[in-house]
């Protein structure tokens, strides 16, 4: 295998077990990434949508099965009401805040097999990789849908 097809199989390894830990709380990928970037404050749905990499209209129908389970919540913004802030309910951030632990304390899992000193500069390379990417805009023309 190449170098492209180890980044590849590395991204099904992180998939799955994030989406072993959403499973565990009764929730998609989708909604638990929508919930983990809400649960500190509210943030702009254009902004988000850019950021995850969604259009607006996904992203809209991502936080209609989410408000619909009174997750997350939407506000017009008073002075513009063309911006739409979107943000965590009690229950969502209660739940955001525990997902978000879990997924924190079980990602490094995939790396249980390296010895101490390649998890340090697995660690090292990933926070590098996330630390240089523009996490503002979206990574590709052809935006992703939930």
């Amino acid at each position: 295998m190449d170098y492209g097809d180890k980044l590849f199989w590395l991204s099904v390894v992180i998939q799955r077990k994030y989406a072993q830990v959403c499973a565990e709380f009764d929730l998609t990928p989708s909604q638990a990434t929508l919930l983990c970037a809400v649960r500190n404050e509210p943030r702009q749905m254009a902004d988000l949508a850019a950021s995850l990499g969604m259009t607006k209209n996904a992203l809209s129908q991502l936080v209609d099965r989410t408000a619909r389970r009174d997750l997350v919540g939407r506000a017009s913004l008073a002075q513009d009401r063309r911006i739409v802030m979107l943000s965590a309910t009690p229950t969502g951030k209660v739940l955001a805040e525990a997902v978000y632990a879990e997924i924190t304390k079980r990602l490094p899992e995939i790396a249980r097999n390296l010895d101490a000193d390649d998890q340090r500069d697995f660690e090292r390379v990933a926070t590098a990789i996330v630390d240089t990417s523009d996490l503002s805009s979206p990574t590709s023309t052809q935006p992703i849908t939930p």
